[in-house]
């Protein structure tokens, strides 16, 4: 049995691999490693583009995609009928966290607009003091998984209160359902977006949901730019009334001359939430785990069902 991922140091970092399987790195989508046939396991390169699912036509034998993402909007519905789609959940619960953290200091701190300071050698600080603080606010998840956990650990010392939101409720945890969120957005100093990016999430922030958040509040999206209607997005930041952090847009990436690159109370990073030193060692560990499972026959992990 052949498995191709995209790393060479992903040969190492999978760890064992059992008797009969072989490991390739397919680096160059041009220049396969050898003969596709008896390649039952795929590692697509991460975040790949839509060109990398033309792939897929050249592999027989696949039996299973393991993503390196979370997320796996643009593989659902595509693979091949009998080919098991896996995603990456938990490889990226402590980068997406963190970012979210930074994010949510960096815009309530107003690090940015420090940070143009500096760039003009401007001590600012009449201009922005006193900053916003975070200790105090009340915060809305959108999307309890495990990202969504792992984000409220990690506020938690802040002293925040929580609201936590996912598709359906889940009483017994605290859990509202999304049809809520009409009631609950006006209650919210920051509203956090982690959903998958399905049907029934994209364009879920529109302009009802953005006009029953409260002024002066903060949109944090860490999920898939798509699950906001851009052009509503841009209308109410434009207006000033709120501010945002965005690690992914839609479009993406954002076109140089996007009205979002301009606004003072936005902050853009470039879909960098789970890019961190520790993704290949975390994401192969859960390759090798699979690849294990595969070969033994025992049932896969992360198995992707409905859209995520």
């Amino acid at each position: 049995m052949k498995v191709w991922i995209p790393h060479p140091a992903g040969v190492e970092l999978l760890g064992p691999v059992p008797c009969g399987v072989t490991v390739q790195p397919w680096t160059d989508p041009a220049n396969p490693p050898g003969d596709p046939a008896d390649v039952r396991f795929w590692v697509p390169p991460f975040l790949a583009g839509a060109e990398t699912l033309t792939m897929l036509d050249r592999l027989p034998d696949l039996a299973v995609v393991q993503l390196l993402s979370a997320g796996a909007d643009a593989w659902a519905g595509r693979v091949p009928a009998g080919v098991t789609l896996c995603d990456a959940r938990g490889v990226h619960d402590a980068g997406t966290a963190e970012w979210v953290v930074a994010a949510i200091l960096a815009q309530l701190r107003g690090f940015p607009a420090l940070a143009r300071a500096q760039a003009r050698r401007e001590w600012a600080y009449d201009r922005v003091a006193p900053t916003d603080e975070l200790t105090g606010k009340r915060v809305l998840i959108v999307g309890a998984g495990s990202i969504g956990a792992a984000v409220r650990s990690r506020l938690a010392p802040f002293d925040v209160t929580f609201t936590l939101v996912a598709r359906t409720a889940r009483p017994d945890q605290g859990v509202h359902a999304v049809a809520e969120l009409p009631r609950l957005l006006p209650g919210a100093d920051v509203v956090v977006l982690l959903v998958p990016l399905t049907d029934a999430t994209r364009g879920l922030v529109d302009a009802d949901f953005l006009a029953a958040m409260p002024d002066g509040a903060l949109l944090v999206n860490a999920a898939r730019g798509p699950v906001a209607d851009t052009s509503a997005l841009v209308a109410e930041l434009t207006s000033g009334r709120l501010r945002a952090a965005l690690d992914v847009t839609d479009p993406e990436p954002l076109p140089a001359d996007h009205p979002l690159w301009g606004l003072p109370n936005v902050l853009l990073t470039p879909h960098v939430a789970g890019s961190v030193s520790g993704l290949l060692p975390r994401a192969y560990r859960l390759v090798g785990e699979q690849v294990r499972r595969y070969a033994a026959g025992t049932p896969l992990a992360n198995r992707v069902e409905g859209g995520y």
